[in-house]
């Protein structure tokens, strides 16, 4: 079965299911997407790679990185194998030396792995087939450009705060291990154009 290679597009915080992310895949060079509904913490964990926010202390997936390269182990790939009853299943690919092993996983944290692994991402087309949605330009542009209420506590809170009280609220959110907090504080920076 030939394998459908995937990138991450992006998370948006889900309008069906309180206190989950839609998380969105999509094929390369194509225009299918997979959306795949995950909790906050998963959310988390993917945010803080996908924006290269360094923490005080190794997460589990940090963890996870650093264990295998101390062994020579390397994730090679993460396929999405499976959607059952509404619920996608994943495999994690990893090789050491001339041994291949296939692990199953949460494909939330598969995602997670694989950001941090510098993987690539599969899935089969009769997965994409059934839980895929097809995205044409007009359906994607109204999309974009609706938007979503903010949440408290996002980035139209923090537009009226300097750029002290910023940082020293940065620093809290990252000592207290609130990274969705101190993912949002960075993009008001990023809005700013200041540096961190």
């Amino acid at each position: 079965m030939e394998k459908i290679r995937l990138e991450i597009i992006g998370m948006k915080y889900s309008q069906s299911q309180s206190g989950a992310y839609a998380l969105i895949l999509e094929e390369w060079n194509g225009r299918r997407r997979l959306p795949i509904i995950i909790g906050s913490f998963e959310a988390q964990a993917i945010a803080i790679e996908l924006e290269k926010i360094k923490t005080p202390r190794p997460l589990t997936h940090d963890l996870f990185r650093s264990f295998a390269g101390s062994f020579n182990i390397r994730l090679t790939e993460v396929v999405i194998n499976k959607f059952q009853d509404g619920v996608f299943f994943a495999k994690l690919v990893c090789r050491q030396e001339e041994n291949e092993q296939e692990i199953d996983s949460r494909t939330s944290d598969a995602i997670a792995l694989a950001l941090r692994f510098n993987c690539p991402v599969y899935t089969y087309e009769s997965i994409l087939r059934v839980a895929g949605v097809t995205v044409d330009e007009e359906t994607e542009a109204s999309s974009e450009s609706a938007g979503t209420e903010p949440a408290a506590g996002s980035s139209e809170d923090l537009s009226e705060l300097s750029e002290t009280e910023l940082r020293e609220m940065l620093r809290l959110a990252l000592e207290g291990e609130d990274y969705e907090k101190a993912s949002q504080i960075r993009d008001e920076f990023k809005k700013r154009h200041i540096q961190l």
